[in-house]
């Protein structure tokens, strides 16, 4: 039985007392739920409605127990409305109820449903119902914690590796031999691992809390229902998934994300939240009603004049983050989770619709980004946007940055794939990727460590499937194979898939570690995909978002299998820590002055023309010491790049001292990196090597 309480109205303290429980006026701020000495405090902010109820539900069950009215004239300061309660049993588990507007008529897009709880936005713990469509709930409190490693790494950008992963898919599949798997206890449980990598920050993709289970598709191979697994539709945007949780209570995922955030800290790995503020994953039927739409559709959303949604996120909708209220709602959430929760980063999802106003239209100066760029308790954060949308608008290089935003180099990712499998006309904006992007960044004033490098990601082919597969295979996904990007420039090698042939796998396997290093070897940040370094595939599915099966997790067994693609991987990050040139916080200069030399097959001729497969060049370590006075390996590098289909003789310039140079690494045979010079092999041939097709080495001296 539902209980309904209508507040008396006094000037004076409103009060109204039913089994236990007493209501007070309460305060406007905090938005949200929070402390007010022996009360909780609610306050709400809805500028439209003309009547609002906080509901109170069982913890348990999640059935209504109690329905409170709130008089608007006490309740109710500018547009937020707001009441305490004391005697309440926690944790409290509640939710709001809105009906009416301000607007006479009511204003196009503007929805009621007065019989519907809607979820508190500000919810630090959400409750998914247990039937779709039925409405969610907030819970309060959360529970304190005391940290372990309040020293956070803070890694400088510049000597940041970061590794892409799923929560739950990084340890889900039986083979990750950990407790809990698919949780973030399961994730603590490789932390060993990602130490050993040698990797300094996990992304994780999204775990604001979302309904997993809003996909109306299925398998039309197995019949099998189909989810939402990466979770790129948040509702409780505060709130850690539920169900990435070890008990899948959402209080306890608070609880073990922050203990997870702490081993991290004192493993001395950073966390990055890829978060989506671009859209939420409420529709626009009432059963898809969750929060924003029920409490003030055109504020929250942009919509055009008719009310209709203006979607450029592909998803159904577009935030309408540059609204004052908005703002302030994704800075609090931001703040939230670094302070609170532990995270050090954040890649911003579809980040351009960051910088449109209401309408859509494209903002020099957008408030939004300069506020999280400009923001104090931001200041030690890292920042990273994906800068484009789903409507065209693309800024890699140009995305409104204030000295802050790092961008995901979409460039970087089109001009290597394109090298590796062997396209013509490429090697001079390699040349550009490879030092940092000066091209890009240097216009504005940025650096080569505001270049996030990636070759994949979780949306597309994985390294191993970049060499396997040419055409994209999502029939698994429902969709009769038409989701998911058409233009991945990839190479099957002559058979799509798998093959028995030993040529063809030994081409694939060298062409992954020629990506891995031409990753890992470029100014700039990169970004490994979570299994590319033990051969990871999907099975040329490159759009994975409902996959929550063996075609997503990562499959353990592979790291046995593939140890030495593994131990090449760990041995190329050791030697970009052991080397600072590889790791430069400026671009290279120009002239005689240079620390970069570049060279062809012959020194000082470089072939930067339409049909070149080949790149040289040479970086003055030394130099670089000497003017930055740096202590450490003070040793000079020289990469060659040979991606032509017959074997090639480089001439190489004059080594820098009179041991000369040696091999550090050869992408065809296989072997580990040598990160020190002093233990590098001896050329076969004093002042030149042989570099097979479609190889790359790397020299020291």
């Amino acid at each position: 039985m539902t209980h309904h309480i209508h507040l008396l109205a006094d000037p004076g303290p409103i009060i109204a007392e039913f089994s236990g429980v007493t209501v007070v006026i309460g305060h406007p701020q905090p938005l949200g739920v929070s402390r007010c000495g022996p009360a909780t405090n609610f306050s709400l902010p809805a500028r439209r409605a003309s009547q609002v109820c906080l509901v109170l539900s069982d913890a348990e069950s999640g059935t209504d127990r109690m329905l409170i009215e709130l008089d608007p004239r006490w309740h109710r300061t500018g547009e937020v409305w707001h009441l305490a309660v004391t005697g309440l049993r926690e944790p409290v588990c509640y939710s709001w109820r809105v009906r009416g507007v301000t607007d006479v008529p009511p204003a196009p897009g503007q929805l009621e449903l007065p019989g519907r709880n809607l979820l508190d936005p500000w919810a630090k713990a959400a409750r998914l119902p247990d039937t779709p469509g039925e409405s969610w709930r907030g819970l309060f409190p959360v529970r304190p914690y005391t940290w372990q490693h309040k020293d956070r790494p803070r890694h400088p950008l510049h000597e940041t590796v970061i590794y892409e992963l799923h929560t739950r898919g990084f340890t889900r599949h039986p083979s990750s031999g950990v407790s809990h798997p698919g949780s973030w206890l399961g994730l603590i449980e490789k932390i060993p691992y990602l130490k050993d990598l040698g990797v300094t920050a996990i992304e994780l993709l999204p775990v604001a809390d979302f309904d997993h289970r809003d996909n109306p598709r299925f398998n039309p191979l197995t019949g099998e229902a189909l989810g939402n697994y990466w979770g790129y539709d948040p509702l409780a945007f505060f709130a850690p998934k539920a169900s990435y949780s070890s008990t899948g209570d959402p209080l306890d995922s608070v609880d073990e994300f922050r203990q997870l955030a702490d081993a991290l800290h004192g493993a001395g790995i950073e966390l990055f939240l890829d978060v989506v503020f671009n859209h939420s994953g409420e529709r626009n039927d009432p059963e898809h009603v969750i929060h924003f739409r029920g409490m003030d559709n055109r504020l929250w959303y942009m919509v055009d004049a008719a009310g209709h949604d203006l979607d450029f996120s592909g998803c159904g909708n577009s935030l309408n983050c540059n609204h004052p209220l908005v703002r302030q709602y994704v800075l609090e959430c931001l703040r939230w989770w670094v302070c609170e929760m532990g995270v050090d980063g954040f890649r911003f999802d579809l980040a351009s619709i960051l910088g449109r106003d209401s309408s859509g239209r494209v903002l020099e100066n957008p408030p939004v980004l300069e506020a999280i760029a400009l923001d104090p308790v931001l200041a030690d954060t890292k920042l990273i946007a994906e800068a484009w949308d789903a409507r065209g608008l693309y800024q890699v290089g140009s995305f409104p940055n204030w000295g802050r935003w790092a961008e995901w180099n979409g460039q970087f990712r089109d001009s290597l794939r394109r090298l590796l499998r062997g396209e013509e006309g490429q090697i001079g904006a390699v040349a550009s990727r490879i030092t940092g992007s000066a091209d890009l960044y240097g216009p504005s004033g940025r650096s080569p460590m505001h270049s996030i490098n990636f070759i994949t990601a979780h949306d597309g082919f994985t390294l191993a499937d970049l060499v396997r597969y040419e055409k994209k295979h999502n029939t698994a996904n429902g969709e009769d194979n038409r989701d998911g990007n058409n233009h991945e420039h990839s190479c099957n090698w002559g058979v799509e898939g798998p093959s028995d042939d030993p040529v063809i796998e030994g081409l694939r396997l060298r062409q992954q570690r020629n990506g891995l290093a031409l990753l890992l070897l470029s100014q700039g940040v990169p970004m490994l995909l979570a299994g590319d370094e033990f051969g990871r595939s999907q099975g040329g599915n490159n759009n994975a978002w409902c996959q929550d099966n063996d075609i997503s997790w990562v499959d353990w067994n592979l790291l046995k299998d593939n140890a030495d693609l593994f131990a090449y991987t760990r041995s190329l990050l050791e030697l970009r820590r052991m080397h600072p040139m590889l790791r430069r916080q400026q671009f290279f200069a120009t002239g005689p002055d240079s620390e970069i030399q570049w060279h062809g097959v012959t020194p000082g001729a470089p072939d930067f023309g339409p049909r070149s497969h080949t790149l040289a060049c040479q970086l003055n370590g030394r130099r670089m010491a000497e003017r930055l006075h740096l202590k450490g390996n003070a040793v000079d590098l020289y990469l060659a790049l040979n991606f032509w289909s017959k074997a090639l003789e480089f001439e190489l310039p004059p080594a820098p001292d009179t041991t000369g140079w040696r091999v550090l690494l050869d992408t065809n045979d296989g072997l580990p990196a040598c990160p020190d010079p002093r233990k590098g092999r001896a050329l076969k041939t004093a002042g030149r090597i042989l570099i097979e097709s479609r190889s790359l080495v790397l020299l020291g001296a």
